[in-house]
């Protein structure tokens, strides 16, 4: 476990180098177009807003408002921002090592700590949409609450699993580019697997069977947190076994993921 217990070592050794890395990679995403990083925010809200239209205007479900006490807009932002950052920084820490290929180079340069650079350059678009989230329900009357610090939790937690996942993947992808096009796909199944923009809770109710697989996506676990934070007004020790089922998978993860990349980074080089 020494390995596990160096993450936070290596993040505070290197936090000003991390966090000047993370702001330049969220500068330059999108760097040479006229709008610059307010893309960054664009096109979330507009796949918010088309999903809002096709659920709730074009396949309006007759009993999605009795299943629900607020408005399905509301049900679906709760749930889907997480999923935005759970996509970005996913798709971003995949590539981190194809993208700064000239660092990995450098024998002197900690590059485990790129997976981490691109999460955070992720959560700076996520507090946005989290203010984003706050402000919204604010709109339709409902102020925040006691309930809305597992926020921090709930985004902490899944900032840990996703660079778990990161390290296996940013490792694999370097000797199987194809990787990055499975990851995309997987992502693309993943959002209605979760699930977001349906109503697991009123469509499952006579299959327990099929809901427990599902929950064990441990995504599943930080949306329905969300959506417990803003909606439901559920503490996370609720929920005493999923939480430790989420918290067992997450490190699980951490721990293969810092194996994998240990086993493979000294052929990195070679490679790139």
């Amino acid at each position: 476990m020494n390995h596990l217990s160096n993450i936070p070592e290596e993040f505070r050794k290197n936090r000003k180098m991390v966090l000047k890395l993370a702001k330049n990679d969220f500068r330059t995403k999108f760097a040479g177009s006229y709008l610059g990083i307010i893309w960054a925010f664009i096109q979330p809200v507009v796949t918010v807003l088309v999903y809002w239209f096709v659920f709730e205007i074009g396949f309006r479900d007759p009993n999605a408002k009795e299943a629900l006490s607020v408005p399905f807009l509301l049900y679906l932002v709760a749930g889907i921002v997480p999923w935005f950052f759970f996509q970005d920084a996913l798709t971003g820490g995949t590539n981190s090592m194809l993208e700064y290929s000239y660092l990995v180079k450098k024998v002197v340069f900690k590059i485990s700590v790129l997976p981490v650079v691109k999460i955070i350059s992720a959560m700076f678009v996520h507090i946005f949409f989290v203010c984003f989230i706050i402000v919204m329900y604010m709109l339709y009357g409902h102020f925040p609450d006691l309930y809305y610090l597992q926020i921090f939790y709930y985004s902490g937690g899944l900032a840990i699993l996703i660079l778990g996942l990161c390290y296996v993947t940013c490792s694999v992808v370097v000797f199987f580019r194809d990787l990055s096009q499975m990851i995309n796909i997987a992502l693309q199944v993943g959002i209605w697997m979760t699930p977001i923009m349906w109503i697991a809770e009123d469509k499952l109710v006579n299959h327990r069977v099929i809901w427990n697989i599902l929950k064990l996506n441990p995504v599943y676990y930080v949306v329905t947190g969300y959506r417990d934070a803003f909606i439901n007004k559920h503490w996370f020790w609720e929920r005493p076994l999923w939480t430790l089922y989420f918290w067992c998978f997450t490190f699980a993860a951490l721990w293969f993921g810092r194996w994998v990349f240990g086993r493979l980074r000294v052929h990195f080089a070679d490679v790139l």
